[in-house]
Parts: structure tokens; sequence; C-alpha cells
């Protein structure tokens, strides 16, 4: 199986932690040139210095607030004119939990800027080079309620099923020039975003943080939360050169949680 990433260069956004961190480091460990993007500098020189270094890999990192639409396309613009970028990685936290009839405008507005405009604005950076050189890799790390939404996050679930349908899209657009466009569904993660979301169901519910994570687990086949190096290995599966047919999937890795096919 070719997993051989060697001479790419992969930019992964959201990468100061969590998936984002995980998914650099597989990356790295297939032999691509990584640069991560988040807001931390500091942050971010961290994950740097601790991604593997093999033959001809050259490692980096750019600051960027996902939100700030043309700061964004401008610094990505400019490390594609300067070094070319063969695989995008989406991924950028998840918007505040809550009802969705409850949800005002502004929190709409917020979260579809940081996932399907920002999205669109990266890829508009990086496909030029992509379709030219006939190869490229966009990964978006989205969430299992593209397919079954869940309870509490409701403008999550709206702009989560938005940034599916542009990515199985814009997959059936660049196809023939030899870019593939698939999305990775986390489950349940060790992440940030987990600790935020059993917070609030514990001071919604007046249980526990251990209870609610336990119930939560217990929805689970596999009973546990997924590791972030877990949904990166997927992520990194479908960034490799064995991966050249699979595109606009959406692929869940959520240890069996889900109850559709």
């Amino acid at each position: 199986m070719d997993l051989d990433l060697s001479g790419k260069h992969a930019l992964v956004c959201g990468a100061s932690e969590g998936i984002g961190r995980a998914a650099a480091h597989e990356l790295a460990l297939l032999g691509a040139s990584v640069t991560v993007l988040a807001r931390r500098a500091d942050a971010l020189q961290a994950v740097v210095d601790a991604l593997p270094v093999g033959d001809g890999q050259r490692h980096g990192c750019i600051a960027a607030d996902v939100s700030e639409l043309d700061t964004l396309a401008a610094k990505v613009g400019a490390l594609a004119a300067d070094r070319g970028i063969d695989i995008l990685v989406n991924n950028t936290g998840g918007p505040p939990g809550g009802p969705v009839a409850e949800a005002s405008a502004e929190a709409f507005v917020q979260a579809f800027t940081r996932h399907l405009l920002a999205n669109q604005r990266l890829a508009q950076a990086a496909l030029p080079g992509m379709q030219a050189a006939g190869w490229g890799r966009i990964v978006n790390v989205v969430s299992t309620s593209v397919r079954e939404p869940i309870p509490g996050l409701g403008v999550s679930n709206t702009t989560r099923g938005a940034v599916a349908a542009w990515a199985k899209t814009l997959s059936r657009e660049v196809a023939a020039q030899g870019v593939t466009v698939n999305n990775v569904l986390p489950g349940f993660t060790e992440t940030g975003r987990i600790a935020q979301i059993v917070g609030d169901r514990a001071r919604s519910s007046g249980q526990s943080e251990q209870q609610v994570a336990d119930a939560m687990k217990a929805t689970v086949p596999a009973a546990r939360f997924a590791r972030p190096e877990e949904v990166a290995a997927a992520i990194a599966f479908l960034c490799s050169p064995a991966a050249g047919y699979i595109n606009g999937v959406s692929l869940a890795v959520d240890g069996g949680r889900m109850q559709s096919i």
C-alpha cells in the first residue's frame, strides 16, 4: 500500500491541539512537509518543534484566525505561491452549543464564516497548484452530525451539514484534475471540544461531568472516546496516494456510535 507522502506539502488548520495537531504529526510521519495553522503563534511553534523530520522535510507555521477571511486568504495564498500546497486539511473548533430555536443570526454568521467560508477561501488558494500538478488532497474535519444531528448543537449541526454539501459538490468538480475532496466525521474524541460539550451537559442537567461522560461512552459500542491520533490516522490515509480513488465520501470515525448505515 502506497502511503508515502515524501515531497508533498500539507497545510493543516486548527493544528495547535487535538485532532489538527495529531493530523500534522501523522502526515509528517508519512514523509510530508507540514505547515500548521492556528491563531496562537507560540503554540504552533511548539507543534512544529515536535514534528518528526526526515530527509527533505521542512515544517513551518502560520498564525491566522480563520474568521478573518481576507487575512487568511492572503497568508495562505502567499504560502501556496512560495511552496505550493498538495494537501489541505480544513479543521477548526466547533461553535458553542445550544438549541437551534434559540440561536441568533449572528451565531450562524460566525459559524458559517469560520467553517464554510474559510474552507472556501483556503481551497481557492490551494486548488490552482493542485490542479496544475494533477494531484491534490482536501480533507475536511466535520462531525457525525452530518448524518445524525446531535442534540444541543443546533448551530453546529446546521453548519456541518452545509460543509458536507460543499465538499461533495467540490469533489465532483475537481476529480478529473486528480484532486480528491473527502470528509472525516469524528465521533466523541478526547479533545477540548468534548470537554466543552461534557461541561455544558453537566451544567444543564445537574449531573457531574463524570456522569455525563460515562453516559456518552455508554452510547458508543467501543465503550470509550476516541484518541485524536485515531482520527488523524483516517485523515492521513485519505491524503495518501493509496486513497486516490476515494472521493466525495464522509468517513465516520466514531467507534460505531451512529446507528445509520
